[in-house]
C-alpha cells in the first residue's frame, strides 16, 4: 500500500483531553498518526513531506462549535456559509452545528439534506445541522436520520426566526417520542410578553437598549428552563439547554463529567466576558437572546465553567449587520458575530486564571464531540482526523478591527479589546487552511457524523 503524505508538528505544547505535554503529532493524509511526548528523531523529520516546527506554541483540537447561524438559505445578505466557515477556520473551529432558523426554516429532513449540500459546495469547516421542531412537525421529525442530523432544535422563547414552539403538549410529545438529543433555547414567553407590556406602558416605546434584559429577564430564563428540565427528568429525554445566561438557572444542572449526564447545559463567551454594564459604550452589538445580564452573573457562569456545571461552551454567532443593529431595545435585531476571535477570548480567560487551558479544550473541542457522539473529532488522538490549531497564546497585544473579520457583516462586538492571543494555523482534515490570517480557499470539508458508537 502507498504511505501517504506526512506532516509532522513538533516542538509544541498539546493540551488534549486534560492534559498538557511537549511534544509533537504526525498527521498521514487525512487522519493523525501520532501523538507523542518529547522531541522527535532526524530520522522522522526526513521522512516528512510537511514540518512545521511549532516553536513551543500551543497546539489544540479544532473547535467544535455546536451553536451557529450561517444564515444560508434567505438571509444571505449577511452571512452564508462560505463566509462564515472560513470565519470559523480563521478563529480554530474545524466543525460547525447549523442551526434551523434560516429562510426557509429547516424543519424537514428535505431542507436539511439541502443544507448539506450547500455546505458540501461551500464549506471550509466540517459542517452538521440541527432540524428544527415547530407545533406540528413531529412526524417529520422522527424520519431524521440521526448519523446525519445533530439533534432537534426547540425554541421555548421566541427568537430570530419566528419558530416558536408554544404547545406545552407537543413539548411533551418531543421529548417523549424523539430519540435524539434535543437542544433548546429556554426563555418563557408568557414572562417576556408581560414584562414587555408593563414597561412599555410606563416608559413607551423608545427605550434604549439596556432594557433589553429588564424585558427579556432572570425569571424567564429560569422559568423555562426549570420547567424543561422536569420535564426532561420526567421523561427521561437527552436534553441540551443552550446559551445559558444567569446564575439562577445553574442551580438546575449536575456538576461533573458529561459522560453518562442525560440533561447537559451550554453558555457562551459573551455571557462570559460582557455585562449589562456594558450597553452604555457597546449598545445594540451586545444585544443578543438571551440578554446578557449583571456581573454577578457573568461570575457565577465562569464559576459553573471551571466547575462541570456548564458542560460545552459555543458561541451562538449569529450575524447581523450594522444596520440593522440599530434602533432601541425593542427594534434593534439580537445576535452578534462571535465565531473567528472566540477561540482567543477564552484562552484569554485562561492566561488570566479564571478557567484553564484544559478546560478551554473540553468545553469547546472534546464535550462537543462527547455530547454529540461525532465520529473520531474532537480529540488529538491516533485514527482521528486530523483538525488541529495552533496557536500563539503569547503574541504581542493587537485591537480586533473590522479589518480583520471575515464574516460577511464585517464587525465584531470585541472590537478595540485588546487580545495576546493568536490563532496562526488551522488543519481541517490534514489539509492545513488557515496559515497566519490567510484562508487557502481550498475546502476539504467533511459532514460530521453524529451519534456514532466510537
Amino acid at each position: 500500500m502507498k504511505a501517504g503524505k506526512k506532516t509532522l508538528i513538533h516542538n509544541v505544547r498539546i493540551t488534549d483531553d486534560g492534559t498538557t505535554i511537549r511534544g509533537y503529532v504526525l498527521i498521514e493524509d487525512e487522519f493523525i498518526l501520532a501523538k507523542e511526548e518529547g522531541n522527535v528523531s532526524p530520522q522522522l523529520i526526513s521522512e516528512c513531506h510537511t514540518v512545521i516546527d511549532g516553536q513551543g506554541k500551543l497546539l489544540i483540537p479544532g473547535g467544535i462549535d455546536e451553536h451557529v447561524h450561517f444564515r444560508q438559505p434567505g438571509l444571505t445578505h449577511k452571512a452564508d456559509i462560505a463566509s462564515e466557515s472560513r470565519a470559523a477556520v480563521a478563529g480554530g473551529i474545524t466543525s460547525f452545528i447549523d442551526m434551523p432558523n434560516t429562510n426557509p426554516a429547516t424543519v424537514t429532513v428535505e431542507a436539511l439534506e439541502n443544507k448539506l449540500t450547500l455546505a458540501a459546495q461551500s464549506s471550509v469547516a466540517n459542517y452538521g445541522f440541527f432540524l428544527g421542531a415547530t407545533n406540528d412537525n413531529i412526524e417529520e421529525l422522527k424520519k431524521a436520520d440521526p448519523r446525519k442530523t445533530a439533534g432537534i432544535k426547540l425554541f421555548i422563547g421566541s427568537s430570530t426566526g419566528n419558530m416558536l414552539v408554544d404547545k406545552s403538549s407537543t413539548i411533551r410529545r418531543i421529548l417523549e417520542e424523539i430519540d435524539m438529543l434535543v437542544a433548546v433555547h429556554a426563555e418563557d414567553e408568557h414572562t417576556i410578553q408581560a414584562k414587555r407590556a408593563a414597561v412599555i406602558e410606563r416608559y413607551g416605546e423608545n427605550l434604549p437598549i439596556d432594557f433589553h434584559p429588564v424585558i427579556r429577564s432572570h425569571e424567564a430564563c429560569y422559568k423555562a428552563t426549570e420547567g424543561i428540565v422536569a420535564l426532561a427528568k420526567e421523561t427521561g429525554a437527552r436534553l441540551h439547554v443552550l446559551h445559558i445566561s444567569t446564575a439562577d438557572e445553574l442551580r438546575l444542572f449536575t456538576p461533573g463529567p458529561i459522560e453518562g449526564k442525560r440533561i447537559t447545559s451550554e453558555t457562551c463567551p459573551q455571557y462570559l466576558l460582557f455585562t449589562d454594564e456594558l450597553y452604555a459604550s457597546l449598545g445594540a452589538r451586545i444585544k443578543c437572546n438571551p440578554a446578557i445580564k449583571r456581573p454577578v452573573d457573568r461570575d457565577a457562569l465562569r464559576y459553573a465553567v471551571a466547575n462541570g456545571l456548564i458542560d460545552v461552551i459555543a458561541t451562538d454567532h449569529a450575524p447581523h449587520l450594522l444596520e440593522e443593529k440599530k434602533g432601541t431595545a425593542l427594534t434593534a435585531v439580537s445576535g452578534m458575530p462571535m465565531i473567528q476571535f472566540s477561540h482567543p477570548a477564552m484562552i484569554e480567560l485562561a492566561k488570566e486564571g479564571v478557567l484553564t487551558m484544559e478546560q478551554v479544550v473540553e468545553k469547546m473541542s472534546n464535550n462537543p464531540a462527547r455530547l454529540f457522539r461525532i465520529d473520531r473529532r474532537g480529540f488529538i488522538r491516533p485514527g482521528y482526523y486530523a483538525d488541529l490549531v495552533l496557536v500563539d497564546d503569547d503574541c504581542d497585544p493587537y485591537p480586533v478591527t473590522p479589518e480583520m473579520v471575515l464574516s460577511k457583516c464585517r464587525w465584531s462586538p470585541l472590537e478595540g479589546a485588546p487580545l495576546t492571543v493568536k490563532i496562526d494555523m488551522t488543519w481541517v482534515n490534514g489539509h492545513l487552511l488557515n496559515s497566519y490570517g490567510i484562508i487557502l480557499d481550498t475546502p476539504k470539508a467533511l459532514p460530521l457524523r453524529f451519534n456514532s458508537s466510537d
